[in-house]
């Protein structure tokens, strides 16, 4: 099949949908890969290494657009703000196939309808069961490994002092302690690397089932006492709660949070609006100069005080929304979700090689959004 490659259009998006060794591989099984020039270029894989893996690169996009079958993307459809997306589906045809970051969750999304009205294909990766057979194509877990790594590290960045002890000729420095929010994949990624950075950790997680992992990565569970039953949903993410759960737990988290030097808050619902986790008040009961990464900046915070995008200073302590953060770390992040797109694109075939949407497969039908630009996903259930 001819598979196409263009540049990212998102904001700040540096990611690339393949990389060059993913490349070799889907020329040896047979495949063609167009890549747009320069789609690689922001994540460090130059057009050359494109060249030498097998693909062919050309300055159309249009061209590319045209030519696939396939269309490998990062973000696309509902999941992308570029200048260009409109054009973009307007450029493709029946019968063929997008696969990547699509942001389904509303079948009525203006972008969504777009792809339909052209008789596309299209399969979105934030739909992929939480199963063992998946692991090796889930996205969305590998992005959120490098965010929680990355909220780590910027929380020591930010914080002005070390998080690990020292013992020095001026006297012995103790060490930070770091609060994790949410003991997801991202969570418990930034618990690892607090922990390997030297500062002492603790985390908290709705799904009380998690606090075995929590402890094993050397960092101490908090419990909070209130009803849980029911807090983990279908396909092992989190469920959204009632509010009467979240203001007793943010009542039971404010001293906690009010003896830590950094927080990262992590939770997240896929397709919902981030919980609100963290008040005013509560970051005012922080000690000046802490800081508190917010990963779920994107989806509207799980602290009043976060801004997309932007740093709040209130009462000398720094509150970060950082956005896209995958996109920060692009060359490891276009590695990981090169392999976990292929890998996809590898389960979605059938047996004469071509893709086979219709057929008898949990990660198949829980991925199709559209089929021959008939729509087939739902949307987010009420649970």
């Amino acid at each position: 099949m001819k598979i196409g490659v263009v540049k990212e259009t998102h904001p700040g998006e540096r990611r690339v949908a393949l990389v060059p060794a993913q490349v070799k591989q889907l020329v040896k099984a047979g495949h063609e890969v167009l890549l747009e020039s320069g789609a690689g270029d922001r994540s460090g894989y130059p057009d050359e290494r494109y060249r030498e893996a097998g693909a062919e690169v050309t300055a159309e996009r249009t061209a590319v657009l045209e030519q696939l079958e396939v269309l490998f993307a990062v973000r696309f459809a509902a999941a992308s703000q570029g200048e260009s997306v409109a054009a973009d589906i307007a450029a493709l045809a029946r019968g063929q196939l997008v696969i990547g970051f699509l942001e389904p969750y509303d079948p009525n999304a203006p972008p969504i309808g777009a792809l339909a009205e052209r008789g596309v294909s299209a399969v979105s990766l934030e739909l992929l069961p939480r199963i063992t057979r998946a692991q090796s194509m889930d996205a969305l877990s590998a992005m959120a490994n490098l965010a929680g790594y990355r909220a780590a590290v910027l929380a020591a960045e930010r914080l002005p002092r070390v998080f690990p002890m020292m013992m020095t000729a001026a006297g012995t420095i103790i060490p930070a302690q770091v609060f994790v929010l949410g003991a997801g994949v991202a969570g418990l990624q930034a618990i690892a690397t607090a922990g390997r950075l030297g500062a002492v950790v603790s985390a908290y997680d709705v799904r009380s089932a998690v606090r075995e992992q929590v402890q094993s990565l050397g960092a101490k569970f908090v419990e909070i006492e209130i009803p849980q039953a029911g807090a983990e949903g279908e396909g092992g993410y989190a469920k959204a709660m009632d509010e009467a759960f979240y203001r007793a737990q943010r009542e039971k988290l404010r001293s906690v949070i009010a003896e830590s030097d950094a927080v990262i808050t992590t939770a997240s619902v896929p397709g919902r609006p981030a919980p609100r986790l963290v008040t005013e008040e509560m970051v005012s009961g922080m000690k000046p100069g802490s800081v508190l990464i917010d990963l779920a900046a994107e989806r509207g915070g799980n602290c009043e005080l976060t801004r997309a995008g932007e740093t709040v200073e209130h009462n000398g302590i720094q509150v970060l929304g950082p956005l896209n953060i995958p996109s920060s770390l692009a060359f490891t992040a276009s590695q990981l979700y090169s392999k976990n797109i292929s890998t996809l694109f590898e389960t979605l075939l059938g047996e004469d090689g071509r893709p086979a949407l219709e057929k008898d497969d949990e990660i198949v039908s829980a991925t199709t959004v559209l089929r021959d630009g008939e729509l087939v996903y739902g949307g987010m259930r009420d649970e």
